[in-house]
């Protein structure tokens, strides 16, 4: 039966339920193998006491758990400093959110997430649908940013005050309606998100304000008629930055989720499920009652270590009271002698910012031996709080040079191994001083080359699980938020204990993880596309590129004109002036006034105008294509030719990204602070930006980019023929795809049958669906999943990779690339409709994961084939490397260079496809990409 009259939806905010179960509790290990399960225990209990309470007229039809994917969504393309200044999520937390999952499967509750939106935008769209279908929504969370939905149906429930919140409760909350808190929200701001809303107005000021004038428009429209000099200025002045609050705080009706309502009716638990998970997490006390109520026997407790957990060494315990505090030169040469002796010592270094080229070191610690270990404080100032004296050094530590003096030896040693955590932050630490730290073993590295996507590889997640030892948090030494304070401002015996510890933890994961590798059979992994990468990067990172401010700032003037320009040619077809950033207005005059079809009013009573709406109504009038046009110019503004700027370091002239190489399970870099991997290109506009990115007076900037390496390496792992063919002929790949799938002669072939192959081409490696295909083309569901149907019976090799590497994941929870990379896969065998997902990844990770391994291996040999070059490799974009170079070294380089990048697989990978590189090269990016 469809949803409907009579239906009861209720609505699970699962992020909020887990930080409240991981905060509500006292650490908890797993005793087998010491992974965190606290929230896990939080959250299981939560569920079960939520499955016990849905009883009686009220009952809950219908129910789904909403998580958030991932800390990227559209808002950060709006404003890319949203929720920037939202601390890390805490170590031993993040490897239990993937269980949190596998725990609402294991309860049978539908699990919903989506990439690039947040969880209210999910529960936002949900609740607009069961209300249009006339039926009811609960929302089972307090947060304030879901009391815009309530109304027409839908409350919340606060489900640990047990209170229901309706109209009057947001009246109470915000002081308006529920379809005027998010102009309330705008105009306050929000320091938790990081939405700027109008400086100097809070939440009282706000609502008064848009009580008195009726709506955030109107306010800003009439703000010449406030009285108050400061208040009238501040809305006036910030006006722009008023709009955006509201566009960020705005939740999105129209979310393109995957699955119905009807696929969130409640299903009873399977009891063997449910307890299997129950007991594999060792929840004994849950599984004993849970048994009980399905009149079970509880199952045995099994305690077995996994076979990838190393046994515990005989080690004596941590303790930071024993640590040495190294103040002079006579006592750092007994722990350079007894390094010499070790041959490994474990470093860490404490520097006053995360930001390695601006950072300033205070301290640097060793470990020699587990429970050896010292910190040697260098650069720690006097006094703190009121007596803190900027000038000032603490008593007791050594000279900066001459310590350094000291350690460079040891350093640079290629008979010492030195060990770290996330040694690419410490090389350039090292690096900017004059020293060049090898050779490296690197723990993050080690645990990322063993168990990606198991869990998270940060120091103090895998001393949980690892050492079963939690560190000391670096909270407790300066704080957080506002009121933190630099490491240079923590006494000695305070940072002390600290420092040290982090080198003896590390020392110790170090002889665990170093022999689990061969077991693993992911040595050649760690020691070929792993450590050595690390220096690379580094050396990358401290070189940056040169971008030229002046370029920016004239490009975020010509926007600005082009705007404006814009604004003028959308009033004219308006037939009146309006405020373009605002969708209520935009949507008054596209469906009341100029009558076009379509209009769909949301809750608050405004019409939709997002960019799928905008784009169907361009093809009947041209405002809308305006519309498209101006939002267009406001984020290339914001995001790029604005705030670019800001990441310009004042002493290099030059932006200098920073990557993450155990980010993504794949193996893919991630590029950030900033980001210049995501600077959009398929505009003319867009393209521009990359004009900013300069080479020096007598250099030139040279792309080399792998032609459609992900496709390629599919059709060698899939064994199309055809394809290969294709490759090896040099055709065009796409319209060999539709004449093959089509049945069109080359010469017949149009553009959009083209285009239509491409999508698939490109779809299928994402393991796309029919509905995700019908909303890229912009076709019906039946037509896009006959377009996928009809692909699988041209190219059968494709369904066959895609089953068997479903099916290798089902029994080893795991795949590999063709390098021998592991990409573990632990929500492969989860029911409901995260099950989809997990497929589509496991399908997906061999084919990128061996993608991103090619250019880690030409990354890693590329040093060596340049190195008589006057160049330098500057930045990885997915599949192309950044060069700047000598003019006069251009042609050899690009020669050097494709030879590597083409030859990047080989000895350990014979490919049936060609790799082929495109090279470009000029004064800019934009010129030689």
């Amino acid at each position: 039966m469809a949803f409907g009259k009579g239906h009861h939806l209720h609505l699970i905010d699962g992020s909020a339920f887990i930080f409240r179960a991981f905060h509500a509790l006292p650490p908890l290990t797993r005793k087998s193998d010491g992974l965190p399960i606290g929230a896990v225990a939080g959250f299981c209990n939560m569920l079960d006491r939520y499955v016990q309470d849905n009883s009686g007229p009220d009952a809950a039809t219908h129910v789904a758990v909403i998580f958030d994917k991932g800390s990227i969504t559209f808002r950060n393309d709006m404003y890319d400093q949203y929720k920037a200044n939202r601390s890390e999520m805490p170590e031993d937390l993040r490897p239990q959110i993937p269980l949190t999952r596998e725990a609402t499967a294991a309860f049978n509750i539908a699990c919903e997430e989506m990439e690039g939106w947040e969880a209210d935008d999910i529960i936002a769209t949900c609740s607009c649908m069961a209300r249009d279908a006339g039926g009811r929504v609960t929302i089972v969370s307090s947060d304030k940013d879901l009391m815009q939905l309530v109304g027409d149906g839908v409350e919340m429930l606060d489900p640990m005050k047990n209170i229901r919140i309706d109209v009057d409760g947001v009246r109470q909350k915000f002081g308006v309606d529920p379809d005027r808190v998010v102009d309330v929200q705008a105009l306050a701001g929000d320091s938790v998100d990081n939405v700027p809303g109008a400086p100097g107005i809070g939440i009282k000021t706000a609502s008064q304000l848009i009580e008195e004038y009726g709506s955030l428009e109107e306010l800003l429209d009439r703000a010449e008629e406030i009285k108050q000099p400061k208040r009238r200025e501040t809305l006036i002045a910030h006006r722009a930055q008023i709009e955006l609050s509201k566009r960020l705080v705005q939740l999105d009706c129209e979310t393109p989720i995957t699955f119905g309502l009807d696929d969130l009716e409640i299903r009873d638990a399977d009891p063997d499920m449910l307890l299997d998970f129950l007991n594999r997490m060792e929840f004994r006390t849950l599984t004993r009652k849970i048994a009980d109520r399905f009149d079970r026997e509880p199952p045995a407790v099994v305690e077995v270590v996994p076979a990838d957990v190393p046994d515990l060494p005989d080690d004596p315990p941590i303790d930071p009271d024993a640590y040495e505090v190294v103040r002079d030169e006579a006592a750092l040469q007994v722990w350079l002698d007894r390094i010499a002796e070790a041959g490994t010592v474990a470093v860490d270094t404490e520097t006053t910012s995360l930001d390695e080229m601006r950072a300033e070191l205070v301290g640097v610690s060793l470990a020699t031996a587990p429970g050896v270990a010292c910190y040697i404080p260098l650069a720690h100032r006097t006094g703190g709080g009121d007596l803190f004296d900027a000038d000032a050094m603490a008593e007791g530590q050594m000279d900066m040079a001459r310590a350094l003096g000291m350690l460079k030896p040891m350093l640079e040693d290629p008979a010492i191994l030195k060990v770290g955590q996330n040694m690419k932050y410490d090389f350039k630490i090292f690096a900017r001083l004059g020293i060049e730290v090898a050779p490296i073993d690197d723990t993050m590295l080690l645990s990322y080359a063993q168990h990606a996507g198991l869990h998270g590889h940060g120091m103090d997640t895998l001393s949980d699980r690892y050492l079963n030892h939690q560190p000391i948090p670096i909270k407790e030494l300066i704080g957080i938020g506002k009121s933190a304070v630099t490491f240079d401002r923590v006494e000695i015996d305070r940072a002390a204990p600290y420092a040290a510890e982090d080198a003896d933890v590390t020392l110790r994961l170090h002889r665990l993880l170093k022999p689990r590798l061969h077991a693993a059979r992911v040595t050649q992994v760690y020691e070929t596309l792993e450590r050595p990468l690390v220096p690379v990067l580094a050396r990358m990172e401290m070189a940056g590129i040169k971008v030229d401010r002046d370029v920016l700032s004239r490009m975020s003037g010509a926007f600005a004109q082009k705007m404006a320009g814009l604004e003028e040619d959308i009033h004219a077809k308006a037939g009146r002036p309006f405020n373009v950033g605002s969708p209520k207005q935009l949507g008054e005059i596209l469906f009341d006034e100029l009558g076009l079809p379509g209009g769909k009013k949301g809750k608050t009573g405004a019409y939709s105008t997002g960019a799928d709406i905008l784009e169907d109504l361009a093809t009947e009038h041209e405002l809308p294509r305006l519309i498209l046009d101006w939002r267009q110019m406001s984020k290339l503004k914001s995001t790029y030719t604005d705030a670019l700027q800001d990441h310009i370091n004042p002493e290099t002239g030059r932006v200098h990204t920073s990557y993450s190489i155990a980010g993504a399970n794949t193996g893919r870099l991630a590029s950030t602070d900033p980001n210049l991997q995501n600077i959009p290109v398929r505009t003319e506009e867009g393209r521009r930006i990359r004009e900013a990115f300069v080479a020096p007076e007598g250099r030139v900037i040279v792309s080399l980019d792998y032609s459609q390496i992900e496709l390629r390496i599919l059709a060698h792992i899939a064994g199309i023929d055809a394809l290969k063919a294709a490759f090896r002929e040099g055709q065009d790949i796409h319209a060999i795809t539709a004449s093959q799938m089509f049945g069109v002669a080359l010469e017949d072939m149009t553009p959009d049958v083209r285009r239509q192959a491409k999508a698939i081409n490109f779809g299928v490696i994402y393991g796309i669906s029919g509905f995700g295909l019908a909303r890229n083309l912009r076709i019906p569901r039946e037509e896009a999943q006959a377009f996928i149907d009809t692909y699988f019976e041209r190219f059968p090799g494709i369904r066959d990779y895609m089953d068997d590497t479903v099916k290798f994941a089902k029994e080893h929870n795991r795949v590999e690339t063709l390098f021998g990379r592991r990409i573990h896969t632990p929500e492969i065998n989860a029911k409901g409709p995260g099950a989809g997902f997990a497929k589509r990844a496991a399908i997906n990770a061999p084919i990128q994961g061996t993608a991103a391994d090619v250019i880690r291996r030409a990354m890693v040999r590329m040093d060596e084939a340049i190195a008589d070059l006057d160049a330098t490799m500057l930045l990885q974009v997915h599949d192309e490397l950044l060069f700047e170079v000598a003019e006069d070294d251009v042609d050899v380089l690009i020669d050097r260079a494709r030879d590597v990048m083409e030859g990047a697989h080989h000895p350990v990978v014979d490919l049936s496809v060609l790799l082929t590189v495109d090279a470009g090269q000029g004064p800019n990016w934009a010129e030689a990409h």
